[in-house]
């Protein structure tokens, strides 16, 4: 399973996102620090879900960083965009 496809799963899973979009950034940041040569070392998701209601930006994150478990250690680099929608 990709990379993608392994934190997609994740996301869906944990969140039962109402939108959900995972993108490879790791062609921008090729030879620059955390770039591992896999293509598969940055990362953005938008995700929008009622499970973010009542929490606040740091709780997402954290949310999302225990959602993803131990693919975070093969990760260098997540941004993302979280709400709960309207």
């Amino acid at each position: 399973m990709t990379m993608e496809a392994t934190i997609r799963e994740r996301l869906e899973t944990a969140f039962q996102p109402s939108r959900l979009d995972v993108r490879n950034e790791s062609h921008r940041h090729a030879g620059h620090a955390g770039d591992d040569g896999s293509g598969e070392s940055h990362w953005h998701v938008v995700i929008v879900s009622q499970a973010f209601a009542g929490q606040g930006r740091v709780a997402r994150h954290r949310m999302v960083h225990a959602a993803l478990g131990e693919v975070m250690g093969r990760i260098h680099a997540l941004s993302m965009e979280l709400s709960e929608g309207d």
